[in-house]
């Protein structure tokens, strides 16, 4: 997995996975149906669900055994994308992962996105749900300070009141003009936020219909959060895509990908450099 897989000039990519590390023998076998599913994809899970809810909330497996798991899925042939939510997470997690992701409501934490940079990976920062599509470029500057412009951008819905998420299309083009690549987060953007008892409900239905509209506009690479019965899923499970239904999901999208892409309106700096 390299930077060069995402942005103008390449296919729509795919990050997929569970929310949080369930076990090592659901980790594999999500990994294995994903693949069969889509082909190529990054596997997305986290070793740690650190903004839970309620402290009832089921978090993972934790560091060191969710970094063991993760690295079994990554010799099975499959990409890494995993949370950190400590500068001290960012070297251990980059010894597996091949994208450290920054989680939303930890977007403007310096430290963390600096430590994340120094790693060289791959940084795909999620963008806070109370963050302005234009003043989200900071976050990014802040992983680019150390060097590293390997960037990724992701839109995961704006706070609409309480409860309640909405995603401005205008933001993806925002974003894209910062001279990233551009992720759509398809299923947290139709979460509701704590509104369930002690956790967080969803519309699962609009998962795909937000989906093709972020591809229409432009988007690099969608993200979706995948359980085979989200009923029983320890974490996000009201807003996950169920696995039955992504084979036919991503191959729509693809063909609405392939359509835009020929005419992509915005190009990449060559130098990766923030505009």
């Amino acid at each position: 997995m390299t930077f060069d897989s995402f942005g103008p000039g390449r296919p729509l990519a795919l990050i997929a996975g569970p929310c949080v590390i369930e076990s090592e023998e659901h980790a594999h076998f999500l990994a294995r149906a994903i693949g069969e599913a889509v082909g190529p994809f990054v596997f997305k899970a986290s070793f740690d669900k650190a903004n839970r809810t309620s402290l009832t909330g089921y978090r993972g497996p934790g560091l060191r055994e969710g970094l063991r798991i993760l690295a079994g899925v990554k010799a099975a042939g499959y990409p890494i994308l995993t949370d950190i939510h400590e500068p001290a997470q960012a070297a251990p997690a980059a010894e597996v992962a091949d994208i450290l992701q920054i989680p939303a409501f930890l977007c403007r934490q310096t430290d963390l996105l600096v430590e994340a940079g120094r790693t060289g990976r791959i940084v795909n920062i999620k963008k806070g749900q109370f963050v302005a599509p234009q003043d989200f470029r900071h976050a990014a500057e802040k992983v680019a300070s150390t060097g590293n412009r390997q960037i990724l951008l992701t839109e995961r819905g704006s706070s609409f009141g309480y409860n309640n998420l909405v995603v401005d299309m205008r933001g993806l083009v925002v974003m894209r003009s910062f001279g990233w690549p551009v992720v759509f987060d398809a299923t947290h953007s139709v979460q509701l936020p704590s509104a369930g008892a002690g956790a967080s409900g969803g519309q699962p239905q609009f998962i795909e219909p937000l989906a093709r509209a972020a591809v229409a506009v432009g988007v690099d690479a969608i993200f979706v959060e995948v359980h085979e019965a989200p009923s029983r899923a320890l974490s996000d499970g009201p807003n996950a895509l169920k696995l039955s239904l992504l084979g036919d999901f991503w191959k729509r999208l693809q063909a609405l990908g392939g359509l835009v892409r020929e005419e992509s309106f915005h190009a990449r700096p060559a130098d990766g450099v923030i505009q």
